[in-house]
């Protein structure tokens, strides 16, 4: 499907989506988890409006999908109160690794329906295919990289990211420390090494989703 004011609008509303769940994820785990911070917020709710960041929602996926790179963004962080939460510094790695794991059940559902109906599929030429000009395959395909794609972003091990809180559970106590230092300039520098690495940044996100994609092929016995 080639880009057009159809396709963009689709981007956006999968991305919204994506992010919304990404991040009720993280509020749902910490409530169960004994915080609640993010409820109090408002933040445990489908409402785009409490979700979404103008910048990372909408204008960062919009523009990599028109550069055809892989798409990932965020929202507006989830509160969560570490001190409230059971575990601690586990409990704070279960939150963080909540979003991701939600982001590859929603590829993969996404994935075991398409390939069920027929819409996508698998070449052994091509590799991970969808039915040209065809909308609901468009639609289903996105679900899959764009989700495929929040999942390896937000893993990347540096703060504020999901990695570095998982990262941090395991970690001796003077890479905590490292970690909390990195914590206030964490996200300028994943911006810094994505405008001065983009190409290999890219390279690696295509290949991390397109293994994970051939896992799923596994799955379907292809």
């Amino acid at each position: 499907m080639n880009i057009s004011f159809l396709s963009v609008i689709i981007i956006l509303v999968i991305v919204v989506g994506s992010v919304i769940l990404h991040e009720l994820a993280h509020g749902v785990v910490a409530y169960w988890l004994g915080d609640r911070t993010a409820k109090d917020a408002g933040r445990l709710t489908l409402n785009p409006i409490k979700h979404i960041d103008p910048y990372m929602s909408i204008l960062v996926p919009v523009i990599l999908y028109l550069l055809h790179a892989p798409v990932f963004g965020g929202a507006k962080p989830v509160p969560v109160n570490y001190y409230k939460l059971k575990g601690k510094e586990w409990g704070m790695a279960l939150v963080a690794f909540a979003g991701p794991f939600t982001n590859f059940l929603i590829a993969l559902i996404a994935f075991l329906i398409g390939h069920a109906i027929g819409l996508i599929g698998f070449e052994s030429a091509n590799g991970f295919y969808y039915a040209a000009n065809s909308v609901p395959a468009f639609i289903f395909a996105e679900i899959v990289m764009i989700n495929l794609g929040f999942m390896i972003f937000n893993l990347i091990p540096i703060p504020p990211l999901d990695g570095s809180r998982i990262l941090y559970a395991i970690s001796p106590d003077f890479f905590r420390n490292i970690l909390n230092t990195l914590e206030r300039y964490g996200i300028i520098i994943v911006y810094a090494l994505i405008l001065l690495f983009g190409e290999v940044f890219s390279h690696l996100m295509i290949n991390g989703m397109n293994g994970i994609i051939q896992f799923f092929y596994w799955i379907v016995g292809q």
